[in-house]
């Protein structure tokens, strides 16, 4: 019985062995991998195929439904490097790969080389959707008054580049060194911040030696020649009066007091010709940006140029500007390569519109002091800490159809603080179809307004 009993279980293992093989052969040979069916290379400027996470999609060795597709940057890393603040992290697509499912891959690399591979890209090749969108990583800005500028310290520091690092693949040095050209004019003739840093670049140009031309980042030129002279010339530093350094330059070729020759000597008393050049308008000019001001008439200010005397660093002090509260003005566009668009209207009362956007009241105010600069993400904080990354219509007729429109927050501007010249807002628009969410006013505080529409 004993004997029976065992041959009787060893079959019936042997039995369900079977069927467990028999099962998982099916499972796997069930899994229906896709195939590539095509890649070409993109050829469209580089500027075009800077691309940008969106979060939702993983990159991988080969485009992902591809058998033996394995994970790069996972879709936790890519959250992250969506909303980076680090320009490294964009990406360049540079191959677009199709499938025989009818799905498409993009294969992009971060601006610092660190991840490589595949996205999904959506199911049309004639632009950038699923897991990445189209990115600026520039944005335009003011050139300054004075676009006539000096190396602030000529070396290997602080170059000029063929594009800003990591706003463009592989942007690379014009020069190595900038000492041969410390004496160089430079001539700005463009102006741009990089999108997520907010730091500001201008483009510059050496009539003398055109091999150097290119972006350069603001604090290192400079409006005063780097060619101190203690004989004649003092140094200035802007400071407030905490301590802190805002601004420095130089006065230059200043006249000894009582002639009208430049001091030759170091230790010459020159604060008769220092006053005369250290105007009200000689420090607008270089202190643009920083949201501070100086007073040539500040008594401390008059002591400390009148006493000055060639080879000295002076301190000139500087107060910080009252907050101006900026206005936002708000536009519809296609996509963030544009600075122009549709604007979108505070709705009132009466019978909505694709652009007329129902605006939260709101008590606080875009603000920082009157002209220094802000980023265009300080624009962006202020509208996601107040819920306006999204805005929407009321809801309206479009023939028998009830539809509103839901704005969302593509991008924004770098501009200066003030009560004049409004901040610049983008957004993209959905169509939606039924009852729009702000058809129900939502309750607010007594003192909220929307006076920080533009």
């Amino acid at each position: 019985m004993q004997s029976r009993l065992t041959k009787t279980l060893y079959l019936g293992l042997a039995t369900l062995s079977l069927g467990a093989v028999t099962t998982l052969s099916t499972t796997a040979s069930a899994k229906s991998y896709a195939k590539v069916t095509s890649t070409k290379t993109l050829k469209t400027a580089g500027e075009t195929r800077n691309v940008v996470s969106t979060g939702t999609n993983a990159i991988y060795s080969k485009p992902g439904t591809v058998k033996g597709a394995k994970v790069v940057a996972s879709k936790k890393t890519m959250k992250k490097l969506a909303t980076s603040k680090k320009s490294a992290d964009y990406f360049r697509a540079y191959a677009v790969t199709t499938t025989n499912k009818g799905s498409v891959y993009y294969k992009v690399v971060t601006m610092n080389g660190k991840y490589r591979g595949y996205i999904y890209g959506g199911k049309s090749a004639a632009t950038f959707a699923g897991g990445i969108k189209s990115v600026n990583t520039l944005t335009d800005a003011n050139k300054p008054a004075n676009t006539t500028v000096y190396f602030t310290k000529p070396g290997k520091a602080n170059v000029t580049w063929n594009a800003p690092k990591y706003t463009q693949y592989k942007a690379s040095k014009q020069v190595k060194d900038t000492t041969p050209f410390a004496k160089d004019a430079l001539t700005i003739t463009k102006a741009a911040t990089k999108t997520r840093e907010g730091s500001l670049y201008y483009y510059v140009e050496d009539a003398k030696n055109p091999s150097i031309n290119g972006w350069i980042y603001s604090g290192a030129v400079t409006a005063t020649q780097d060619t101190f002279d203690a004989k004649s010339d003092v140094k200035v530093e802007f400071k407030t009066t905490d301590g802190t350094l805002v601004k420095s330059t130089t006065l230059s070729k200043l006249n000894e007091n009582g002639k009208t020759t430049v001091a030759t000597a170091t230790g010459t008393a020159v604060g008769t010709d220092a006053t005369k050049q250290a105007t009200d308008a000689w420090g607008a000019s270089l202190l643009t940006g920083t949201g501070y001001a100086y007073k040539a008439s500040d008594s401390v200010n008059v002591s400390a140029l009148s006493a000055a005397k060639s080879g000295d660093t002076i301190t000139l002090y500087v107060t910080k500007n009252a907050n101006a509260d900026t206005k936002i003005s708000f536009y519809s566009v296609t996509s963030d390569l544009s600075q122009k668009g549709t604007p979108l209207t505070a709705y009132k009362s009466g019978t909505a519109t694709a652009t007329t956007v129902v605006f939260p009241n709101l008590t606080t105010m875009f603000t920082g002091a009157d002209g220094a600069a802000y980023a265009a993400n300080d624009v962006q904080a202020y509208l996601t800490s107040n819920n306006l990354n999204t805005l929407y219509t009321p809801s309206y007729k479009d023939g028998s159809n009830t539809i509103y429109m839901k704005y969302t927050f593509n991008s924004a501007l770098a501009g200066n603080y003030s009560t004049k010249t409004n901040a610049k807002a983008f957004y993209t628009a959905t169509q939606e179809t039924g009852t729009s969410p702000v058809d129900t006013p939502a309750t607010t505080t007594t003192n909220a307004n929307q006076n920080y529409v533009g």
